[in-house]
């Protein structure tokens, strides 16, 4: 797949690097988005996780 977008950008004069680096971004944020939910406390999952059901607080 990768190098189809690579010769996809190869074809496209001056633009090739708009791309890749969006593509580097989208990347980086779900990779930073998987970090944070890994080091994520067990307690404050489970707070969450309970949100919607909680209808005691309204």
């Amino acid at each position: 797949m990768y190098k189809f977008i690579q010769q996809y950008t190869e074809k496209m004069d001056h633009v090739a690097i708009y791309p890749m680096i969006s593509l580097f971004i989208f990347f980086l944020f779900f990779v930073v988005l998987l970090v944070h939910v890994k080091k994520m406390d067990k307690a404050q999952i489970n707070k969450l996780s309970n949100l919607p059901l909680d209808l005691d607080k309204n």
